[in-house]
């Protein structure tokens, strides 16, 4: 991976940057990532994007090929962060399994903050198992943005988990794993979008202070 690989936001003077790991199906120039990084630039963020080499795999050559194991993940991540070392203030996250696995290295990498949206506890319909067990124990302070209805994480599954005291939940109503709201719920996904935007903002500046 080189410099070139990655989508960098063109902002004169952020507060901050935040790289941004997509989920397990979408690349990162997914509709969803693009509009999340769209608003977070209103915001004055600069936002990174980058993709794992399975998903590069499946840009090159179509070939539909499942996540690489969760140790050639973080190492990617740890290859992205050093192509930004010049960058100060690097917040680390992103949509769903790349919040993830941000989340297994966040101590180790000392980021001022980890970022997760949509974080999946668990596979739909399935039990935690072990997948969560680092996060009793995290000390990088952490804003987790989830849909009260996500299957992979809902409010009434999440409050019953032990989670370390650095980790703040920030709930957005009737929100799926992809944050959208049914249409019943009298919101809307961009509105979702554009207040998980204000949350992420008020977070990185309450630790960068």
């Amino acid at each position: 991976m080189n410099f070139n690989d990655l989508i960098i936001s063109d902002i004169n003077k952020p507060v901050a940057t935040f790289v941004m790991a997509h989920g397990a199906g979408a690349p990162m120039d997914h509709p969803w990532m693009e509009r999340m990084a769209t608003l977070l630039e209103g915001h004055s963020i600069e936002v990174v994007r980058f993709e794992f080499p399975y998903m590069v795999d499946r840009r090159l050559n179509g070939n539909k090929r499942p996540p690489n194991t969760a140790k050639v993940l973080q190492e990617t991540w740890l290859e992205v962060l050093s192509l930004l070392s010049d960058r100060k203030r690097i917040f680390i996250g992103g949509k769903s399994m790349g919040g993830r696995m941000a989340s297994l290295i966040a101590d180790s990498v000392s980021s001022p903050g980890l970022i997760c949206l949509g974080f999946p506890f668990h596979a739909p319909g399935k039990d935690v198992g072990q997948r969560i067990e680092h996060l009793a124990d995290l000390s990088t302070k952490t804003l987790i943005l989830q849909g009260t209805r996500d299957t992979m994480g809902n409010y009434d599954d999440v409050k019953e988990y032990i989670l370390s005291s650095s980790i703040e939940m920030s709930w957005l109503e009737d929100g799926d794993h992809g944050l959208k709201p049914r249409v019943k719920s009298g919101y809307t996904l961009e509105k979702h979008l554009e207040e998980a935007a204000r949350r992420i903002s008020a977070f990185i500046l309450g630790e960068i202070d």
